[in-house]
């Protein structure tokens, strides 16, 4: 018996083997379907994918054989990988001074007839075979079979090609969502910590106002300090916004049966909106079962953002209800100003405004939004008022069941 000869190459080998992380998977049908249709197309009781490792050749596929494994030793892919332009073929192994007492020949399981196709990587690297195995001689491989036997063992490359690049885009999604994980963490962090100064400074402008109120009256200063705690204010609802942009991501979700109109109704008779606004339901006296912290935080920033943006003394709003078996869909439309086509997408990104008039809000209410509904893995949307009236109109769709 001669022992398969050691490529030129194997360092490299190895390394290219060893970047598709195959060796000791688990079995996988796209693989044993072409070690199926290969034994169909030659004829043969045995199909092997095999990858020669430094020890051992293991087998990815075994159509018609037990085994997982053999030593390199006695591995007819061992010598295959050392022709990687071309088949490698044995006719009949009983008589070939290579082969003859090979213990895979003279023992189970019987390797008589042999032929592999070198699996050869894009940069020239055989790391094993496609082979079709017989136990009795044969003359050889119509021209047809060799060429679909190449082919098939060109499929097992591009099976391994594209588990490599789905793993890389797995580690890579892995890699995001950490980093963003860490991001909401440090934002969470930061928004918190930068709170306490803002409410001293806010506390001190107070005091100052307070104390020397006859020595300020009437004067620039007096002014420049209202100035100074209006931004102030401004920059502690930033904080807020993002403190509440950061909770979607940290705070479970929990599903729970609430009303949809009272629940409605108690924010409006409980927030801080800033005009009288009246809510005109349509469907909503029901019950769902939904995030209840989630769906209140969409309507209070919706409610926000019609009665901050409105030019009018008081506003209307409309809210209809409808569901199927699978997802509660909900209207919302006010007769405020209403929001350009052209910024239908835009207004949903962090930090991003329509124009200077929404520059209070930042960008960061209807970003909270859609932040909510796609932790639930719903949709929201802009479109034109059903009547065609001037306003906005927010549609979204949300599952009735979610898993974490």
């Amino acid at each position: 018996m001669h022992k398969p000869e050691i490529p030129d190459n194997e360092h490299l080998r190895f390394e290219a083997l060893d970047a598709y992380k195959i060796l000791d998977t688990l079995p996988e049908e796209e693989y044993d379907a072409l070690t199926k249709i290969a034994a169909q197309i030659c004829g043969t009781p045995i199909a092997l994918v095999t990858l020669v490792d430094h020890n051992r050749q293991w087998f990815k596929s075994h159509h018609g054989l037990n085994a997982t494994e053999t030593p390199r030793d006695f591995a007819f892919c061992a010598h295959a990988i050392n022709t990687p332009d071309e088949l490698f073929i044995i006719p009949d192994a009983t008589k070939d001074i290579r082969f003859h007492d090979n213990p895979l020949t003279t023992k189970d399981p019987n390797v008589i007839f042999y032929a592999g196709a070198p699996l050869n990587t894009k940069d020239g690297y055989s790391l094993g075979t496609l082979c079709v195995i017989d136990t009795k001689p044969r003359e050889g491989l119509t021209e047809n079979q060799q060429e679909s036997l190449k082919a098939l063992a060109n499929q097992v490359i591009s099976q391994f090609e594209l588990r490599k690049k789905n793993r890389f885009l797995e580690d890579l999604n892995d890699e995001i969502i950490k980093k963003n994980v860490q991001l909401d963490q440090f934002a969470y962090r930061l928004t918190h910590d930068l709170k306490v100064p803002i409410r001293g400074i806010n506390s001190l402008l107070i005091f100052i106002k307070e104390d020397y109120k006859t020595l300020l009256e009437n004067t620039e200063l007096e002014a420049c300090i209202d100035l100074i705690y209006s931004r102030n204010e401004y920059m502690d609802f930033l904080i807020n916004g993002i403190l509440e942009y950061t909770k979607v991501s940290n705070d479970q979700i929990c599903f729970e049966d609430f009303n949809v109109e009272s629940t409605i109704q108690y924010i409006v008779n409980n927030g801080a909106l800033h005009i009288p606004t009246h809510i005109h339901f349509r469907n909503c006296d029901t019950f769902i079962r939904h995030s209840k912290i989630g769906f209140v935080q969409i309507i209070q920033n919706l409610l926000s953002n019609t009665t901050k943006h409105t030019d009018k003394e008081e506003c209307n709003v409309w809210i209809s209800l409808t569901e199927n078996e699978t997802n509660y869909s909900l209207v919302y439309e006010d007769d405020g100003p209403g929001i350009p086509e052209k910024y239908w997408l835009k207004v949903f990104e962090l930090f991003e405004t329509v124009n200077s008039k929404y520059d209070k809000n930042a960008g960061i209410g209807l970003s909270t939004i859609k932040a909510i509904v796609d932790r639930v893995v719903g949709t929201i949307y802009l479109k034109n008022r059903e009547d065609n009236k001037k306003g906005a109109c927010f549609c979204f769709v949300l599952p009735k069941e979610y898993n974490c």
